[in-house]
């Protein structure tokens, strides 16, 4: 009987798949990614921290308040949330961005040359198929260069 044990364990080990070995692709989904277009902000006062020395970068997407009568200043940059999107190549993609700050965003989806506007306290829904593989930067035209986002197709195999 023990004859028999090595050889049913050699023939139970090939059939096991290795680990980590990729599994089929389940083929193109659908998939609905939710974007926020927000603003952050962050403040101090000049006893507590000097006014930045050096400006910012040109564009909308930066702004940079002198102190106030107070000595406050502030600092804010716009962006979307998440800053990268990953999807697989032929995935039907359905982006749901709404627009928290700012009073609108007009962006484009470089590389599909797809446009849209997001305005604050309204839902933007843009549909498509990943059908090129690569990474695409989504970037509003207002607040560039800060505001854009990488959309990540990743290729079949």
């Amino acid at each position: 009987m023990t004859r028999w044990i090595l050889p049913i364990l050699m023939a139970t080990v090939v059939a096991l798949p290795a680990r980590g070995q990729d599994k089929p692709s389940p083929g193109p989904r659908e998939r609905t990614v939710y974007i926020a277009a927000v603003e952050p902000k962050g403040g101090a006062h000049v006893d507590h921290e000097p006014f930045p020395a050096t400006a910012l970068p040109e564009g909308g997407g930066y702004a940079l308040k002198k102190p106030d009568e107070k000595g406050r200043w502030e600092v804010s940059t716009y962006r979307w949330d998440p800053g990268t999107i990953v999807v697989n190549q032929g995935d039907r993609v359905t982006l749901e961005i709404i627009g928290i700050n700012g009073n609108e965003h007009p962006f484009t989806i470089e590389g599909y040359w797809l446009t849209g506007v997001v305005r604050r306290g309204q839902l933007t829904r843009l549909t498509f198929t990943a059908d090129k593989p690569g990474i695409f930067k989504i970037i509003c035209r207002t607040h560039s260069p800060a505001m854009q986002a990488d959309l990540v197709v990743l290729a079949n195999k």
